[in-house]
């Protein structure tokens, strides 16, 4: 009880205004996943410089995440393929392997269950782990307890993890992400001014690049100097999220760790939209097959929804220029909820073709997305035209198709308007597809 008023003392000094320093919370970042997952996997390819990347012919040629040796050539995430080879001409590419990931991410989890039920993922590399009261059930030293959870992920998985240790969930991420990798930090109210405060705001989780600018403007920029801002400046010029990162600069996060259900999905969680999309493998120039792109899309966003028990109230689709990159979005209202194949598909193909011409402007990208997501059991309010008969038997034609699907495969059932170009006949969009909706706000 004395270590706690002495924290909160120090805390008083350091942040100008008292702190709840009482909690402890672990950060883990498991480095470099998915080519550390790849590495894992083949022995082979330990100690290598390997880039996990798209398919290049399908034009999905982009580095994914690359291991510390190909990092250290100067390859980065999100570059070109291209230009990581240039960079690192003796770099294995490998294709990623999702479901192969997502085991690894929840081996992961196994272990920090161990530890406390109030674990929450930040995507399938990441998690936060809240050991405020679980801690003596370890031991009682919460280092020697991120230092265990390390040692384990390395000799149960072979992988390495960046742990960061503090009191609230930004300070304990920021520990984690500036010691890697397989690093640790421990950052306290007595020594985040020196560890955390002289970094730029970038560094600060939700201050992205427009935000940066802003603050530059004002002569802001580092996370100290954030933290020692006029409250009304920043309220002024960024508005609410502006308070809400000035909060996060000054240690002052009271954001609990949602536990998260060890059985669960990635994406079985207070969600608001479940999404899919493609980059095409060539440009689509033409109605039908920006048709068949879409409906392929949808159908994978409407399996999702109905694995996850919700309806939509409404679709979104989205378009990305062949000349200049650039992405444009529309959404439409349903009149009721739905997670029918039929309805969403449709509703978001005529959406689509409604808002784009793709002959005279080709898409490189095409996606579909269902929004304002409620439960799909929750009451419905009927139309006096009678429809719901029809509605009710393509609920029981889609229940049918997903179980020949989930025993078969994806492509033992398939729509004759989604084999009209052959060049898309391979693509399994729910299988070679997965998405990781992550957001820090509940």
């Amino acid at each position: 009880m004395e270590e706690k008023h002495a924290c909160a003392r120090a805390a008083h000094i350091a942040f100008g205004g008292a702190i709840d320093a009482s909690r402890v919370i672990i950060h883990s970042d498991m480095n470099a996943f998915y080519a550390s997952v790849e590495q894992a996997e083949h022995p082979e390819l330990r100690g290598l410089p390997v880039i996990v990347g798209g398919d290049e012919e399908a034009r999905h040629g982009i580095v994914l995440t690359a291991s510390y040796e190909a990092k250290r050539r100067g390859v980065k995430t999100a570059m070109a393929l291209w230009e990581a080879r240039r960079a690192c001409p003796e770099a294995i590419v490998v294709p990623p392997h999702y479901r192969l990931y997502q085991r690894y991410s929840q081996l992961a989890r196994k272990i920090y269950y161990d530890y406390t039920d109030l674990v929450e993922p930040f995507g399938p590399d990441e998690a936060w782990l809240d050991i405020t009261e679980s801690a003596h059930l370890a031991g009682g030293d919460a280092t020697l307890i991120a230092q265990e959870i390390s040692e384990r992920i390395l000799s149960e998985l072979g992988l390495t993890v960046s742990v960061g240790l503090s009191w609230n969930k930004i300070f304990a991420k920021f520990g984690s992400d500036h010691d890697k990798p397989n690093g640790f930090m421990e950052i306290r109210p007595e020594n985040a001014g020196r560890l955390v405060w002289p970094y730029p705001v970038e560094d600060l989780l939700y201050v992205g690049p427009a935000t940066a600018r802003k603050l530059s403007c004002l002569g802001i920029r580092t996370i100290g100097e954030l933290a020692a801002s006029d409250e009304e400046l920043i309220r002024r010029t960024l508005g609410r999220m502006g308070l809400v990162v000035r909060s996060f600069a000054q240690g002052r996060d009271r954001d609990p760790v949602r536990p998260f259900v060890p059985t669960a999905s990635d994406i079985a969680r207070e969600i608001k939209s479940v999404g899919n999309g493609i980059t095409a493998p060539f440009d689509v120039a033409d109605e039908r097959c920006a048709r068949q792109i879409v409906w392929l899309m949808g159908e994978s966003v409407a399996q999702r929804l109905r694995a996850l028990g919700f309806a939509a109230q409404g679709v979104a689709v989205s378009m990305r220029d062949a000349s200049t990159l650039m992405q444009e979005t529309r959404q439409v209202r349903l009149t009721r909820p739905s997670c029918l194949t039929q309805e969403l598909c449709s509703t978001a193909a005529d959406l689509f073709c409604a808002s784009w011409d793709v002959e005279s402007r080709p898409a490189r990208g095409i996606g579909v997305r269902a929004i304002g997501l409620v439960p799909a059991e929750g009451p419905i309010q009927l139309d006096l035209a009678g429809t719901e008969l029809s509605r009710i038997r393509l609920k029981a034609l889609d229940d049918a198709i997903d179980g020949l699907r989930s025993r078969f495969g994806n492509h033992a059932v398939r729509r004759l308007s989604e084999l009209a170009d052959s060049r898309l006949s391979a693509l399994d969009p729910e299988k070679d597809n997965t998405v990781h909706p992550v957001s820090y706000f509940a």
